[in-house]
């Protein structure tokens, strides 16, 4: 261990590091604890989004349109005694649907 003061990392604000050297050592160790706490609280949020997301794309349909959005749903719409799927979702207070195909009567 070096009798000389650490060197603050670049990225560290001044105002920071000003109030980090105020502190008594007990004071700095509950600031080191906490920051490594808070740093792997916010590391596992990035990775559990991150883990969201890529389930998310495996669960979309492969045959579900680039310009579908995930959120979307099949309904079946009767036309003419003829039934039709769409794709539907919400967009604020208006509802959008784009054509998915017809209703397999084997179905």
């Amino acid at each position: 261990m070096s009798y000389e003061p650490p060197t603050p990392p670049a990225e560290l604000p001044s105002d920071i590091v000003n109030t980090l050297n105020g502190y008594a050592v007990d004071r700095l160790q509950h600031v080191a604890r906490y920051a490594d706490e808070l740093a792997e609280h916010r590391a596992r949020e990035i990775r559990l989004e991150e883990e969201a997301g890529e389930n998310e794309a495996d669960e979309r349909s492969d045959d579900t349109p680039d310009d579908v959005p995930s959120k979307a749903t099949i309904t079946t719409k009767e036309i003419n005694e003829n039934r039709y799927y769409y794709w539907q979702w919400r967009e604020g207070d208006r509802v959008k649907s784009k054509y998915k195909g017809p209703v397999d009567p084997d179905e």
